[in-house]
């Protein structure tokens, strides 16, 4: 319905704001902003999951150093290095490392009943640059969007790699860059990318080759299970993130839909009423039709509420009932 607004005694009907593609995309980014708020339950999972990483990382630095040191004692460091600089390598190898390779022996059974052994094997990394890169990304999430850097761009195509246009790989360098995945001679070497700060973070003095998997430390049932906290916390970071995206994407997929049949700036801002979302004309300034009466303001703010997905049958329902209301 059009406002009316009083000019020198005569009742004047007020311009409706008219949306197009750009007010569409500020306005949801107003919508996703409120979604990823902090106290957002997907929010406050990924962040916990972030915390908890940042405390089993300075213990598991700690216990790794421990059971290196068990199997390569300082002193047997030294003497390689003291031949190592007399003999050079034939004087024997160290490497500085910060991945490790860990053994538990374990009693397995074949097909035929018959036993044999085995072992179950696992790999810690600290350096930011060996660990799966998705991990960076949910890291680092907040920095990348601080610097206009989509930090999602890698869940985006739901593992359809034919997804990856030119858009995806522009991002894909861009956050590369900026976490030190990739680098260019030409770049200012006085900045500390995060790539380098952790590597340098935590090293250790190892006997053998650059090869981490040349070096594989025996543990017992329980040094395993501790070991596996770390891989456990790397993990909740990266799923913690996927989740996050995933419960947001799910309602941007939604409401961009809805937005594209909302003419004016009046039916987005009933809908961001009726989900609580903060919402004003200033935003617009910073910064195919879809006619189903299905996204009016009151059924898509139904829609995107934290509440089990309509079905089909309900949502054909819902689309006839209000076909039969606009009639009446």
């Amino acid at each position: 319905m059009l406002g009316y607004m009083q000019h020198k005694g005569v009742q004047m009907k007020e311009k409706r704001l008219t949306l197009n593609s750009d007010k569409r995309k500020s306005i949801a980014d107003v919508f996703q902003s409120h979604w990823e708020r902090e106290d957002n339950p997907k929010v406050e999972a990924w962040n916990k999951a972030i915390e908890t990483y940042n405390t089993v990382r300075p213990i598991m630095k700690e216990y790794v150093e421990d059971i290196v040191r068990q199997h390569q004692p300082q002193e047997d460091i030294d003497t390689v290095r003291r031949m190592n600089n007399k003999y050079g390598n034939s004087g024997g190898e160290l490497f500085e490392d910060n991945c490790f390779y860990f053994q538990h022996p374990i009693i397995k059974v074949d097909d035929n009943g018959k036993e044999y052994e085995s072992d179950n094997e696992i790999h810690l990394k600290f350096g930011l640059s060996d660990l799966d890169k998705s991990f960076g990304y949910s890291y680092y999430r907040k920095e990348l969007k601080a610097k206009g850097l989509d930090p999602d761009f890698n869940l985006r195509i739901e593992n359809d790699y034919s997804k990856r246009n030119p858009k995806y790989y522009t991002t894909e360098t861009d956050v590369n860059s900026f976490l030190g995945y990739r680098n260019s001679s030409n770049e200012d070497k006085s900045v500390i990318k995060p790539t380098a700060e952790w590597d340098s973070d935590f090293k250790l003095w190892v006997i053998g080759t650059s090869y981490c998997h040349s070096r594989q430390f025996k543990v017992n049932e329980e040094q395993y299970k501790i070991l596996a906290t770390y891989n456990n916390a790397v993990e909740k970071v990266i799923q913690c993130h996927s989740d996050l995206f995933s419960y947001v994407e799910n309602k941007m997929k939604k409401l961009r839909l809805g937005l594209k049949s909302y003419r004016y700036f009046d039916q987005a801002k009933s809908l961001a009423d009726k989900l609580g979302v903060a919402l004003n004309e200033s935003i617009l300034n910073e910064s195919s039709s879809m006619a189903l009466s299905i996204y009016s303001p009151e059924n898509l703010a139904s829609l995107l509420e934290d509440k089990v997905e309509m079905t089909r049958e309900q949502k054909i329902a819902l689309f006839r009932n209000n076909q039969q209301q606009s009639v009446n």
